[in-house]
């Protein structure tokens, strides 16, 4: 036997206490220093008192113990071979247009100069083709649940593809016993109870919109292309529709904006549509920017980290010879009710900062460490865009030589070279013996394909996963604390 290697410890602010959690069975527990020494010292001798041997059977009931290292990554690939296999859920996301109607000054994706005059925008012939591919994968693989996630661009600005697919897929999904959810990603402008209710019985989920700060910040960051700014039509068409379905917040920030996100959360929390809020997250802006330093846990403390910039993830903004790539808007992905993208690219402490500020404000965010393995590990998970191609994920979706196939079934080389390469990805393979494998399988491919021109490379953030570990470990003290004091 011996301590598996996706343990991870905290020591609790008090001292006499440790948080573990186990990253490979979400186990998690507040342990005394005694069973944590027990734990350093099980490899080595087999010879235990009675006290100490039942301590054991329930470390390794909960997987913090492990027959030996060999049996551990048998099930590590086993694990994800069954995240590639899975036939349980189909997942597709569907950009019915890469054209948008807000002008984001760090997106190039939005209506600047010509750019919405050619940008791909999905015919209803070719959404009834979209239909009639995903009722084929559905007869193929059976399975019990189809998401469809409406993305772009702006994908209200094509209702008639959306809502034909809306009506096609649910009725197919009624015939076949399969259950069927909706979600769409949105920046909220055209978002209207008249779609909600039409879309409802249909089988909608959730919706995602993004607020980039509070009235001032998101103005300037997301504006029309007159310059007109775009926050109060959100909250209005926010208010209006959130009594009938779920609404997420995201929003995007830059390092030396992070600060005023309390004042969106505080605008937020005094909306009477605040306790229909299903979660509120935030994400760090994608720019080229200088690389920085990364805090480490030392016995569950952060060393001090030098000041960073943004992660330079260049599927959005940048200069023009730094262009994105004509695809999914990936600063409208994140995570939501759908998590197109919630696994890439965070600042490290910035993205504490705000999980702790949105949760003292009641609101329901990312924990930072339950986040993957992303849906470019599962088989049955596609990107369609507006053409029909098939892609691995929406951060690929506009690099034509990464698309995986096409709905019509076409044999091109360059498409079949692309599929064998993502079916190969296995980052996490050079990630050794870290602890964050199962919640991270070696980061995000889009970012080690643009920022490190190799997309089998790992693109660690390891920092992030670590700062998550320890608001669980704080939460979990503060949980324990509660209840002793409570009569």
């Amino acid at each position: 036997m011996q301590a598996s290697m996706f343990n991870v410890r905290v020591p609790i602010e008090t001292g006499e206490e440790v948080f573990l959690m186990n990253t490979f069975t979400d186990a998690q527990l507040i342990v005394s220093r005694d069973v944590v020494d027990l734990l350093d010292r099980v490899h080595e001798d087999d010879v235990f008192t009675e006290a100490e041997r039942a301590a054991v059977d329930q470390l390794v009931e909960q997987g913090f113990v492990v027959r030996d290292r060999a049996a551990e990554r048998d099930d590590l690939k086993a694990f994800f071979r069954e995240v590639r296999e899975g036939t349980d859920t189909l997942k597709v996301t569907l950009l019915t247009t890469l054209q948008c109607n807000f002008a984001c000054d760090y997106c190039i994706q939005g209506d600047h100069g010509d750019y919405n005059k050619t940008a791909a925008k999905m015919t209803l012939e070719m959404a009834a083709r979209v239909g009639a591919w995903v009722e084929a994968r559905m007869d193929a693989i059976a399975p019990r649940r189809l998401v469809l996630t409406f993305f772009g661009g702006e994908p209200l600005l094509n209702m008639p593809v959306l809502y034909h697919l809306a009506e096609r897929l649910h009725a197919a999904c009624a015939g076949r016993g399969v259950e069927f959810l909706i979600n769409i990603i949105t920046n909220g402008l055209l978002l209207s109870r008249e779609m909600v209710e039409r879309l409802n019985p249909l089988g909608l989920n959730g919706i995602k919109i993004t607020l980039d700060g509070d009235r001032d910040a998101h103005n300037r960051s997301r504006p029309l292309r007159g310059g007109q700014g775009t926050f109060d039509r959100i909250i209005a068409n926010t208010r209006a529709v959130a009594d009938l379905t779920r609404i997420a917040v995201g929003g995007n920030f830059e390092v030396d904006t992070a600060e005023s996100y309390p004042a969106l959360l505080d605008f937020l929390a005094a909306q009477d549509f605040a306790p229909r809020l299903s979660k509120v997250t935030f994400k760090p802006v994608i720019r080229p920017s200088t690389d920085s330093g990364r805090p480490e846990l030392v016995e569950g403390r952060e060393k001090p980290a030098a000041k960073r910039g943004v992660f330079p993830l260049t599927v959005v903004g940048g200069a023009a010879a730094d262009k994105p790539l004509n695809g999914a808007c990936m600063t409208s992905a994140g995570t939501g009710v759908s998590r197109v993208c919630d696994t890439c690219n965070f600042v490290d402490e910035k993205m504490a900062f705000l999980r702790d500020e949105t949760r003292k404000r009641g609101f329901a965010t990312a924990d930072g460490v339950h986040m993957g393995p992303c849906e470019i590990h599962k088989g049955h998970a596609y990107t369609i865009g507006p053409d029909g191609s098939l892609f691995a994920c929406p951060g690929f979706a506009g690099e034509a030589l990464q698309s995986t196939g096409h709905i019509d079934g076409r044999i091109e080389e360059y498409r079949s070279q692309a599929l064998r390469n993502f079916e190969t990805l296995a980052a996490w393979e050079q990630c050794h013996d870290c602890a964050f494998i199962p919640v991270c399988a070696g980061g995000c491919t889009v970012a080690a394909h643009n920022e490190l021109g190799d997309m089998h490379a790992p693109n660690c953030h390891k920092a992030s996963f670590e700062a998550g570990v320890l608001s669980l470990a704080r939460d979990a003290a503060l949980t324990q604390a509660a209840g002793a004091s409570a009569p």
